[in-house]
């Protein structure tokens, strides 16, 4: 091996100085003489300057360079022999590969059957980030969440954290919010259910992924409302599932078209309030759908995302409430009323399935994080949650109410409002795809967020002509003023209507 000396002049950052403690211009030594290292040929061997020597060169204090070797040292980079100086092992570099030669000789790594399904979701992007503005979907009115009653409730846990929440927890969840839980659910919902047949997971998307993965083979079929929540086809896909898309009517999910499926192993469904034409499920046709999973031992995974906003009477009791036959996984969320940014939801199992996906928890995340689960159970028990559902449902039936009659007189003539009787968002439909590129797009334009319901069409899938072209506009998201304003504008692109 032929001895060399790495050049000494080397730029050292002084303002590195302030970083770690004082110990920064010790880390970008130690960095720059590991890329030096690192770049030489394995051929070479590299006798480091003293310690000395280098600080005098680098103008900088020996305890410095002292710092750096001792560094590289205890990585396996330089030894040192006794009168004759420090050495790079040569070890560190003739390990480094040659990229170019190995690109160039290696073929390219076979891709996983989950990279594969994966391929393409990795840069989708939510389709509008950011602070939430008209009419995004999907987003409630979290301007008018309790921030300060949170805050304190969240302060109280840490001020007084029991060493019970500070380890490792239940793969089903916090047993507290999973009591209020059931009995929230049995007293607004009319769905009954035991703690035991809960948990609590990272948000809806996180339940329908959990559910995904326990349920389905790859290969196995999915019946799916079409048009769909395309993150739950998503997570459907990724766990190895063909779509089988059904259409939809006033009515919603098309039973006698699912009925011609005999081998879909589980039914996704919105039944609430459909996402995202916003039909209800019919009784007759909930009914038609039980009998179905029964008959052909499927499972139904039952999306209930914003259940709690019913404008008209009180919420309708979930398709898992009607389930005698323990088929139904019902899917919760409080992203919808307090923010998404929480990250909270729940899973109703049945109890057959409780194990197996408590299992499956515990090999993933382990367990949700316990801070927000005791806040969000304190929350609850103090009476917040109720109060603010009640001033959720209130502000977004105003904020219905501010959109459709401002658009009325605006586009009603043209563009007619649909009756909104739930939720948060309201669809509309086009007489073509032209027309609703052309909509979509001018709306962007001005800073108006819409979309089009072509987007939400699986393809090569059946689907109601109806919903094949059409807007959806979220109106919860923002107050009656932004509403206004974002309707002067759409007045202004859309100007020839």
């Amino acid at each position: 091996m032929k001895p060399v000396s790495p050049a000494l002049s080397m730029h050292l950052d002084p303002a590195g100085i302030a970083l770690e403690g004082g110990k920064g211009l010790a880390k970008q030594l130690c960095l720059a003489l590991r890329q030096r290292i690192l770049a030489t040929p394995a051929t070479y061997r590299i006798k480091l300057p003293t310690s000395r020597n280098l600080a005098l060169a680098l103008n900088v204090s020996r305890n410095t360079v002292v710092r750096a070797y001792e560094q590289l040292y205890a990585e396996g980079y330089i030894s040192s022999r006794v009168g004759d100086g420090t050495y790079a092992d040569g070890l560190a570099a003739a390990a480094a590969p040659d990229l170019a030669a190995t690109a160039a000789a290696v073929p390219a790594m076979q891709q996983s059957t989950m990279q594969q399904r994966l391929s393409g979701y990795g840069v989708r992007q939510r389709r509008f980030d950011g602070p939430a503005r008209a009419f995004r979907l999907g987003v409630p009115a979290y301007d008018l969440f309790p921030s300060a009653i949170w805050a304190r409730l969240q302060s109280n846990f840490w001020r007084h954290a029991p060493l019970a929440h500070m380890g490792y927890g239940e793969a089903a969840g916090n047993l507290r919010l999973r009591e209020l839980v059931a009995a929230y659910l049995r007293h607004a919902r009319g769905l009954v259910c035991e703690p035991s047949q809960i948990m609590i997971t990272a948000g809806a998307q996180h339940g329908i992924a959990l559910c995904a993965q326990l349920l389905l083979d790859a290969g196995d079929k999915v019946a799916i409302e079409n048009p769909c929540y395309p993150s739950a086809a998503a997570a459907l896909k990724v766990a190895g599932a063909q779509l089988v898309g059904i259409a939809l009517d006033q009515d919603g999910m098309d039973t006698a078209q699912l009925a011609q499926h005999t081998d879909c192993r589980i039914a996704y469904v919105t039944p609430s309030h459909q996402y995202p034409v916003g039909v209800t499920l019919s009784l007759a046709r909930r009914l038609e759908l039980l009998a179905w999973a029964e008959r052909h031992d499927s499972w139904i995974i039952e999306d209930d995302y914003d259940g709690e906003y019913r404008y008209d009477g009180t919420p309708l009791a979930p398709l898992a409430a009607l389930d005698h036959s323990a088929r139904v996984l019902y899917v919760g969320t409080f992203s919808k009323i307090a923010f998404p940014g929480l990250r909270l939801g729940y899973l109703v199992l049945p109890a057959k399935l409780v194990p197996a996906l408590s299992a499956l928890r515990a090999m993933s995340d382990r367990h949700p994080p316990a801070a927000d689960q005791v806040v969000m159970a304190e929350f609850i028990a103090a009476g917040h949650f109720q109060r603010h559902i009640r001033r959720m449902r209130r502000a977004s039936r105003s904020r219905r109410d501010a959109l459709m009659a401002a658009w009325a007189p605006l586009f009603g003539a043209q563009l007619p409002l649909p009756k909104v009787a739930a939720g948060l968002h309201l669809s509309l439909p086009l007489v073509s795809l032209q027309q609703e590129a052309e909509l979509v797009a001018k709306a962007i334009a001005v800073g108006v967020e819409i979309n089009p319901m072509s987007r939400f069409c699986l393809s090569g899938q059946p689907v109601n002509p109806q919903h094949r072209a059409g807007l959806a506009l979220g109106f919860a998201g923002v107050d009656e003023i932004a509403i206004h304003k974002a309707l002067r504008l759409l007045q202004q692109a859309w100007h020839d209507l």
